[in-house]
């Protein structure tokens, strides 16, 4: 990898970063249970990836971060789900 492709990366992630910050603050806090479940579906893509990169033969660099990224991922996801399931429990009738 270059120095010029990883510039352009790092530019692209920190641009990210800042357009995801500005989108997520405008958002009223009514919005951000059903939002959250919709994301943590489509997060789901990150797992796969993850599942890609640590599919490499043999421990390497990537195979490693494959395997913490499929970690982190899962988490991410699983964590997703109980706090939506939290919160739609809260609207539902007692008996």
């Amino acid at each position: 990898m270059t120095a010029d492709t990883l510039i352009i990366l790092l530019y692209i992630v920190v641009l990210s970063g800042f357009i995801g910050f500005e989108l997520i603050s405008k958002i009223p806090p009514t919005l951000h249970t059903p939002l959250l479940s919709a994301t943590n579906a489509i997060a789901g893509v990150t797992i796969v990836g993850a599942l890609l990169a640590s599919g490499a033969m043999g421990w390497s660099v990537s195979k490693m971060l494959g395997i913490a990224a499929l970690f982190l991922a899962t988490i991410n996801v699983v964590s997703g789900y109980v706090v939506t399931d939290r919160m739609l429990q809260m609207f539902k009738k007692k008996k």
